[in-house]
């Protein structure tokens, strides 16, 4: 698709309601193979990389989580989908708390996962660290750190290859891109609107999610009117990669209760 400023890569599959889903920083929309292949039959799934990811194209300018709002938009345009339900993880998640707040019309049902809100002087300081990191040594210099943070140490061990394979996704981004992306998603606070949210809400994160820890997930439940909160026993942030059907479940009842209400109006 021929974007504002460039080309952005989305996929259509599945048939069913409209379901927009938005990955992390760093990744692309194949983050979401686990939980499409458990959802296809029930839902027409529209996703893409966001710019600077995957197939899309780079960042060459400075860039902001409304730009990164105003880009799924544009794929739903070019898609033809009016409306949709939406789910977001990481700084997707961070994205759906702005298209939430700015297009509340183009969305009926909204999952945020994995994602922040209201980081503390310290959480954010050593997200300027982690620039800095990247700056100085590329992605190499927190490839180790990263996935310790994101995986559980049962599911590491028992699937090397899938580190090694997410490893190997992180250096093969485009760095200039990657930190633009990466200072979006880790100086940006949207809990202040939070509160202006109309759309129901699902809020989930996993129990030892450090970066996107259980506290910004009950504060953005606390925040938005009316939602729902889910804590994943036991998990840490890389939820779509361990546990795709767990979170495909939880998305496939949450949707659904939008069917049950229309059925008891």
């Amino acid at each position: 698709m021929k974007a504002r400023n460039g080309l952005i890569n989305y996929q259509i599959s599945g048939e069913g309601p409209a379901l927009v889903l938005v990955h992390g920083v760093g990744a692309n929309l194949q983050s979401w193979d686990g939980v499409c292949k458990a959802l296809e039959g029930e839902f027409t799934i529209i996703r893409s990389d966001l710019r600077g990811h995957g197939l899309s194209a780079n960042i060459d300018e400075r860039y902001s989580v409304e730009k990164f709002a105003a880009d799924i938009i544009a794929v739903m345009d070019d898609a033809g989908v009016e409306r949709a339900h939406l789910a977001g993880f990481s700084l997707g998640g961070l994205i759906a708390q702005k298209l939430a707040t700015d297009y509340p019309e183009r969305f009926d049902r909204i999952v945020i996962l994995s994602a922040v809100a209201g980081r503390t002087e310290e959480e954010r300081a050593k997200v300027v660290a982690r620039l800095g990191m990247i700056r100085d040594g590329g992605m190499a210099a927190i490839t180790g750190a990263a996935t310790d943070r994101w995986f559980t140490e049962d599911f590491a061990k028992a699937h090397p290859e899938v580190i090694a394979k997410r490893v190997e996704e992180l250096k093969a981004v485009h760095l200039d891109s990657y930190l633009e992306a990466y200072r979006v998603f880790g100086t940006t606070e949207l809990i202040d609107t939070l509160h202006t949210i109309t759309r129901p809400v699902l809020v989930m994160t996993g129990e030892f999610d450090q970066g996107s820890n259980t506290r910004m997930a009950r504060d953005m439940h606390d925040l938005i009117p009316g939602s729902k909160l889910v804590i994943l026993p036991g998990l840490k942030h890389s939820v779509l990669v361990e546990v795709p059907e767990l979170i495909a479940e939880h998305l496939r009842d949450f949707f659904a209760a939008q069917s049950q209400e229309k059925e008891n109006v």
